[in-house]
C-alpha cells in the first residue's frame, strides 16, 4: 500500500517548518516538500533582529537550519523537490513531484512570496550589497545614512515612512506624478523633512563600486539621466506570492494570494495556508511562524475528527 502521511507541508521557510515541528509533536506523520533549502526569503537575510529569542541578531540560514532541526528531532521528515502539480478534491490529496508521487490526508501550503524585483541586470548579486527589499528587515543597517526608496504603493510610502525615523534621507523614486498608496500615508510623507521625491522616475541601471552606490535614474517624461548617490536601495514594488500550482483549485485574492482564515483554513477541506503566502497584513517571520503552529493545530483537529469517523 501507498503511504498516506497525516499532514505534507509545501516550503520549508519559518512557516513550514514550525508546521512541521507542531505537527510531528503531535505525532502525526509528517512531511516536508522542499524544492531548494531550509529558510525561504529569510535565508536570503544576513542579519535577523526582530524575532525573539536571539539577543544579537540570527543570520537567517542559520535560523531556518534550527527550524528545520527542530522539527526533524520530533519525526518530521524533509524531501527535497520540485512539486510539478496537486490533486486537492477527495479526502486524500496527491501531490506530484519530480521525485514521485505523494499522498497526504491535510495539506499545508507554506509557498511564501518572493519579492517583484526591478529586471535590471546584475540585481541579483547585489542583493544584500546595498540592495534590499525589506525595510523592516535592514533599514537598521543605514541608521543616519542616505537610502532610496522604488516604488508609490502601500509597501513603498510604509517602507518610506519607516526608514525616514532612521536616516538622515529618504528619496522616493515612482513612475507616476502622486503616490499610489492609501490616503493615510501621503500627508506624515508629505510632511517629512528628510524626505524628498523623484516623481514620474525609475532606475535605469546601478552605481556600483563593490556594492551599489548610486543609481542612473531616468525621467520618464523628458529621457534625462541623473546620477543620484546613496547609501542603500530599497525596492518595494509588491511581492508575486507563489501560487502559481494553485489557480483553479483555491480561492485566491485580486494579488493572487491564497484567502485564508486566522485559522488558517482555504476554501477546501483539509488545505490549509501559512506565512506569507496567504491574505494578511504583516509578512514577517514572526507572524509566519505563527501561521505555521496554526495551521498545524488545524490539521491535527482534521486528522483526529476523521479517524474518529
Amino acid at each position: 500500500m501507498e503511504r498516506i502521511y497525516d499532514v505534507i507541508i509545501i516550503g520549508g521557510g519559518p512557516a513550514g517548518y514550525t508546521a512541521a515541528l507542531y505537527a510531528s509533536r503531535a505525532g502525526l506523520d509528517t512531511l516536508v516538500i522542499e524544492k531548494m533549502g531550509p529558510g525561504g526569503q529569510m535565508a536570503l537575510t544576513d542579519i535577523i533582529d526582530n524575532y525573539p529569542g536571539f539577543e544579537e541578531g540570527i543570520d537567517g540560514i542559520s535560523l531556518g537550519m534550527k527550524m528545520q532541526a527542530g522539527a526533524e528531532r520530533f519525526g518530521a521528515v524533509t524531501e527535497y523537490a520540485e512539486v510539478t502539480s496537486l490533486e486537492l478534491s477527495g479526502k486524500i490529496k496527491t501531490i506530484e513531484t519530480a521525485g514521485g508521487k505523494f499522498l497526504t490526508r491535510t495539506l499545508i501550503i507554506a509557498t511564501g512570496a518572493d519579492p517583484r524585483k526591478l529586471g535590471i541586470e546584475g540585481e541579483d548579486a547585489l542583493v544584500g550589497r546595498g540592495l534590499h527589499y525589506c525595510a523592516h528587515c535592514d533599514g537598521r543597517f543605514y541608521k543616519g545614512k542616505t537610502v532610496m526608496v522604488v516604488g508609490g504603493g502601500n509597501s513603498a510610502a510604509s517602507d518610506a515612512l519607516y526608514l525616514s525615523h532612521l536616516c538622515e534621507k529618504v528619496i522616493v523614486v515612482h513612475r507616476r506624478d502622486t503616490l499610489r498608496a492609501t490616503k493615510i500615508y501621503h500627508e506624515p510623507l508629505m510632511s517629512a523633512p528628510n524626505v524628498e521625491f523623484m516623481w514620474n522616475s525609475a532606475i535605469d541601471d546601478y552605481i556600483v563600486d563593490k556594492k551599489i552606490v548610486g543609481a542612473k535614474v531616468k525621467n520618464l517624461q523628458s529621457g534625462e539621466l541623473s546620477d543620484v548617490a546613496f547609501d542603500g536601495l530599497f525596492v518595494s514594488i509588491g511581492r508575486k506570492p507563489t501560487t502559481d500550482l494553485f489557480v483553479g483549485q483555491l480561492a485566491l485574492d485580486e494579488s493572487g494570494y491564497i484567502i485564508a482564515d486566522e485559522s488558517c483554513r482555504t476554501s477546501i477541506e483539509g488545505v490549509y495556508a501559512a506565512g506569507d503566502v496567504r491574505t494578511k497584513t504583516l509578512r514577517q517571520v514572526v507572524t509566519a511562524v505563527s501561521d505555521g503552529a496554526i495551521a498545524a493545530d488545524s490539521a491535527e483537529q482534521y486528522v483526529a475528527m476523521h479517524r474518529e469517523n
